[in-house]
């Protein structure tokens, strides 16, 4: 603060210092992500996995929870915009979800479901 006196009275004359430019904060780049659930029929007691290309294929990273209500074996990921492949791992076997129609041939000579997250 700068202070000025004059013959007829004291004025404070704030001098008010530029704020250093900074760089303005960068947002992320990356999409907000949405919960997407998956659902297979099953029998009840069975080992079900939710393995696809957003959990590197994984047989055992995404268990799918029984219910009983339904009869459904569901799990939900949240996942950025895009493409993806699955399957369900039941019991030790890969099947495609037999309720999605949209898929691709992999490179073992079957099919993978796709998802496509908005």
């Amino acid at each position: 603060m700068k202070i000025k006196t004059t013959k007829k009275s004291t004025v404070k004359t704030v001098v008010a210092k530029k704020a250093a430019a900074k760089p303005a904060a960068k947002k992320s780049a990356k999409p907000a992500k949405k919960a997407v659930t998956f659902t297979v029929h099953a029998e009840k007691g069975k080992a079900v996995y939710l393995a696809g290309s957003f959990n590197e294929w994984s047989t055992t990273a995404k268990k799918m929870a029984y219910k009983a209500k339904s009869g459904l074996y569901a799990a939900t990921v949240q996942l950025a915009p895009g493409e993806y492949q699955y399957k369900f791992v039941i019991d030790g076997t890969w099947c495609a979800d037999p309720e999605n129609e949209n898929s691709v041939k992999n490179d073992q000579g079957t099919f993978n479901s796709v998802v496509v997250v908005k």
